[in-house]
């Protein structure tokens, strides 16, 4: 089943064929990928940052990158612009235009401008770069989707009969009810972007239906209504146990009449212990393929990668994330 996926959206991103940013752009990973995905017209890559360096890095490892844009931060045409939009967006926050222009020369937000400006389709970093830098140059280039209050990160859980989506497990360790019903919202529209499957939604937790009285639980219950309120047409249910979400016979049983119990693909778990926990576990206990973590809730994809990734992974990123642009 992983190779059916990652085929199907490696197919589906070459018929999209769209501009993917790298401001992790010195990395042999991403040279390679980028060749890969040149050469198989699956994006159109462009590499951010110091071109001389980037261009070394090609001719010491035998990498031709020389049909691939770069773009340099330092001497680019755009870099007056970006730093008086930059400026503009975030002045209310104290940020000046001599700090913005210092600001945007670091590759992670000239590639956020270059997303803001439809200059390209998407951005992917975090080869080299940490989560939260990624995370906090896509706020204060791209901003929050509309209608959303948080960034998130999900998991496309691949198993040899099914994909599941688990969110969120890497970015926010206590959401509460608002955030929480975000994440499932936004969670659910780019499952269904990505794997082309109808989401139907389990709000977990460790009640089903009222079977336990906690604060912990309200939030879930209470995320649930908020969900339904938003998204009156989303396959949604909850709160309710894995079990109940996964498991039919169980789900009958806890869940009667519900369109999600047995059969939910979508889990959101209440807090980042249980989402991180839970998809280590089926990582590897049930062994699943865990793709991810995917950022998402920004206004355009700007993707974070491990750091230890590899050069498929730079790959599958690239057109999972081309898939939700």
């Amino acid at each position: 089943m992983e190779n059916l996926f990652i085929d199907g959206i490696r197919r589906k991103a070459t018929a999209l064929n769209l501009k993917v940013a790298f401001p992790d752009a010195e990395d042999i990973r991403v040279l390679n990928a980028s060749a890969f995905l040149k050469n198989n017209k699956m994006a159109q890559p462009v590499l951010v940052g110091d071109e001389e360096k980037i261009r070394k890095i090609g001719v010491d490892n035998s990498i031709d990158i020389s049909r691939i844009d770069i773009v340099d931060t330092g001497t680019s045409e755009f870099k007056l612009e970006f730093a008086e939009l930059l400026y503009e967006k975030r002045k209310d926050k104290g940020l000046t235009l001599e700090q913005a222009s210092d600001v945007i020369i670091n590759p992670l937000y000239f590639s956020g401008m270059l997303l803001d400006t439809s200059k390209v389709n998407v951005v992917v970093g975090g080869n080299i770069s940490v989560t939260g830098d990624i995370i906090r140059a896509a706020i204060n280039t791209i901003g929050v989707a509309d209608g959303i209050s948080v960034v998130s990160s999900y998991f496309i859980m691949v198993f040899p009969d099914k994909l599941l989506c688990f969110a969120d497990c890497a970015v926010n360790p206590d959401p509460n009810e608002s955030q929480l019903a975000d994440i499932a919202i936004t969670s659910a529209k780019n499952f269904q972007a990505v794997t082309g499957e109808q989401p139907r939604v389990a709000m977990l937790s460790f009640s089903t239906k009222g079977s336990a009285s906690h604060p912990h639980v309200e939030k879930v219950q209470n995320a649930t209504k908020i969900l339904k309120e938003k998204a009156p047409d989303l396959l949604a249910d909850g709160e309710m146990q894995v079990d109940a979400a996964l498991v039919a016979s169980v789900g009958e049983r806890k869940c009667k009449c519900s369109t999600v119990a047995g059969k939910a693909n979508v889990l959101i778990f209440p807090d980042l212990d249980a989402g991180n926990i839970g998809y280590k576990l089926t990582e590897r206990l049930a062994g699943a393929e865990a793709v991810g973590p995917i950022v998402q809730g920004l206004k355009k994809p700007f993707c974070d990668l491990s750091r230890g990734c590899s050069t498929d992974d730079i790959i599958n990123v690239a057109a999972i994330c081309s898939l939700m642009a």
